[in-house]
């Protein structure tokens, strides 16, 4: 074995993956913002009325500055990361834990927490930046300093927690079932994601926010009666507090079995009237009726299982250690490399989950429009959401294509506006 030529290899196909992420995505995100700067100085079609000149300029001065600070995170990481695996500072942290006498599974955690504090650190100007520089300059940010300082403690603990539980049961499949982890790992996940869906609501969610039932009863009674003609049984429907972070609007469905409910911000109550709430709603239940939910943790589950079985493969190799340093195998740390090695991977494979999902937005706009007789309602929404949360009007189309989960706005409300054409017509000969 030619140790030294493989070492070589994979070093080499490490850089060029990261390489490679880091180019593509600063040139989609130039590319965004160089079109976004060109294109954006006409109201389109679909819009007249619903927005002003002044709101298009402050809607491409929004996406313009959002761009801007995406684009510095992702290039931070991707360049950090790969300095981060080859600098030699994990094995030096590795050696450092082996002199403490603890066991694999303690270890293995110490050693995740430790390089998950560090990122989650560099991280922080990042979002400091985003809450109280962008967010607050475009009267979106609402969140005072104590309640920022107040979610991040929350955060990291419930982080901490769920991240510890994780890797002591992997590490411990690990250890007890050497050749067949990766199996009982993959049924671990799915029954701990499945026990976090059920609790996500009625405990880790009520930490961060205050949830009420709905106190409009015709809109509850409304939305109620919507969902029981879709099939979809809800325990309650809650609306948030999200005015005391942000003043952007949303609603959405959580929850499973007996802890399944409708959640709406606040905000949206306040945006919105009753037929465009009803109309968001309808596209969020058009979700589950259609199978997406069901169909996303399939793909979800299947990607996850071969991702393990690849890992499993991979851990027994020792390239893998050498080429970063390591001397012998340290399992927990050949753990943490793989998933630095994930990150370029995943974004290369953005297209393929964003193109899924916007065929599934699809759906959803469609199915919302037969449950409130119409697309009428949804178009209206949706122009007071673009108008309300600065939407980017005029992205590009290789950009949006590449990462966007839901179409562009406008050719969501074209794609309706030639729905309603033909139900108008449809209407009028019946």
């Amino acid at each position: 074995m030619n140790t030294g030529a493989e070492l070589n290899y994979l070093l080499v196909l490490f850089l060029v993956l990261y390489i490679l992420a880091a180019t593509v995505r600063m040139g989609l995100h130039v590319l965004n913002i160089s079109h976004l700067r060109h294109e954006s100085r006409e109201i389109p079609r679909e819009l007249a009325g619903a927005i002003s000149a002044e709101k298009l300029e402050e809607i491409r001065a929004y996406s313009t500055a959002t761009g801007r600070l995406d684009a510095a995170r992702h290039l931070f990481f991707d360049l950090f990361l790969p300095a981060l695996v080859i600098s030699g500072l994990l094995p030096w942290l590795a050696g450092a834990i082996s002199t403490w006498g603890l066991s694999f599974i303690l270890s293995g955690i110490l050693f995740f927490f430790a390089c998950y504090l560090l990122l989650g650190i560099l991280d922080i100007p990042f979002d400091l930046f985003q809450t109280f520089g962008v967010e607050k300059r475009f009267s979106f940010s609402t969140i005072s300093w104590s309640t920022w300082a107040g979610d991040l403690v929350k955060s990291v603990l419930i982080s901490a927690l769920v991240l510890g539980i994780l890797l002591a049961a992997v590490l411990g499949i690990i250890r007890s079932f050497p050749d067949t982890w990766w199996l009982w790992s993959w049924l671990f996940f799915i029954a701990f994601q499945a026990l976090a869906s059920w609790l996500y609501p009625v405990v880790i969610a009520p930490v961060f926010n205050r949830f009420e039932p709905v106190e409009d009863r015709e809109l509850a009674r409304d939305i109620a009666s919507m969902a029981e003609r879709a099939g979809f049984r809800i325990s309650g429907i809650y609306t948030m507090d999200a005015m005391k972070r942000s003043r952007h609007s949303n609603a959405y469905f959580t929850g499973i079995g007996k802890t399944k409910r409708i959640v709406l911000f606040d905000t949206l109550l306040n945006d919105h009237g009753r037929e465009e709430i009803l109309a968001i709603l309808a596209h969020e239940l058009g979700h589950w009726k259609k199978g997406h939910v069901v169909k996303q943790l399939a793909l979800s589950f299947t990607i996850s299982l071969l991702a393990l079985y690849g890992a499993h493969l991979a851990l027994q190799q020792d390239i893998l250690y050498r080429t970063f340093g390591f001397d012998s195998r340290v399992i927990y740390a050949g753990l943490f490399i793989l998933a630095v090695f994930l990150r370029p991977v995943t974004f290369f494979l953005s297209p393929v989950r964003a193109t899924i999902s916007r065929r599934f937005e699809r759906q959803s706009d469609d199915f919302s429009s037969t449950m409130t007789g119409g697309p009428g309602p949804l178009i209206d929404a949706l122009k007071r959401l673009a108008s309300r949360n600065l939407a980017n009007l005029h992205p590009h189309p290789a950009y949006a294509w590449f990462s966007y989960s839901h179409p562009p706005i406008i050719e969501r409300i074209r794609r309706l506006e030639n729905r309603e054409e033909v139900h108008e017509r449809s209407s009028a000969q019946q």
